[in-house]
């Protein structure tokens, strides 16, 4: 257990990469002392924080954190009345499951830092263009669905942060890198949903979770397996 600890937090690491966490453990903290708030929005911000990092370092330990951000943010959305938020949220608990295996059989120790490894993919062009047809599709479908038969407060601002995470999420629990690129789009686009909730907590989590992507493509761009694209 703790060799296992070790390789997860502590080999192969630079300075920068628990710098990196450590920003936004205190980001979430800082904003929380400033505007404080129920306990649940702490603990949601840190295990996404601690969630997101991991998931850069392509280390399995981060579903351990994404386990329980999900189901803190699915009480905060619900009190928020942001539905489709609720409902992705509830996608993401279960294909963590499934996320947990598809990365044990890709997970590697490093020869040269000892350190767990993710072993990651990338999507052909043509895949590329299909995702993203459907992300902006589904969502708008959503979106009126949503206007339509709900309450919601922020009925587009919630589908086009729903739709597209569906797509990140089934990239990311198949280890492929372009999920970067779309969760960059669904997280500036939640920053202003949290915003216009005035909950800051919330945003300033999905402001560090977009810097997160930039450093997770990185990351993950060093692991890919060369020939294991989709065509």
């Amino acid at each position: 257990m703790l060799s296992f600890l070790k390789r997860e937090f502590i080999a192969g690491k630079t300075w920068f990469d628990h710098c990196f966490l450590a920003v936004g453990v205190l980001l979430q903290v800082v904003v929380y002392v400033l505007q404080p708030a129920s306990p649940v929005l702490i603990v949601s911000g840190l295990a996404g924080v601690f969630s997101v990092v991991l998931t850069s370092q392509g280390r399995i330990s981060a579903y351990l954190f994404g386990f329980i951000q999900v189901v803190t943010y699915i009480f905060i959305c619900f009190e928020e009345r942001l539905y489709a938020e609720v409902a992705l949220n509830g996608f993401y608990f279960f294909s963590m499951i499934y996320g947990v295996f598809s990365w044990r059989r890709r997970y590697v120790v490093s020869e040269s830092s000892e350190a767990n490894t993710l072993l990651t993919r990338r999507l052909s062009a043509v895949w590329r263009v299909v995702l993203a047809v459907v992300a902006v599709a589904g969502s708008v479908l959503a979106a009126l669905a949503l206007e339509r038969f709900t309450d919601d407060s922020q009925p587009w601002l919630d589908a086009f942060t729903t739709v597209p995470s569906i797509v990140a999420q089934l990239l990311m629990i198949n280890r492929y890198r372009e999920q970067w690129m779309l969760w960059i789009v669904v997280d500036m686009l939640a920053i202003w949903m949290w915003c216009i909730a005035d909950n800051m907590s919330m945003a300033v989590l999905y402001a560090f979770w977009c810097c997160n992507c930039v450093y997770g493509y990185y990351n993950w761009k060093k692991t890919e397996q060369h020939n294991n694209f989709v065509s």
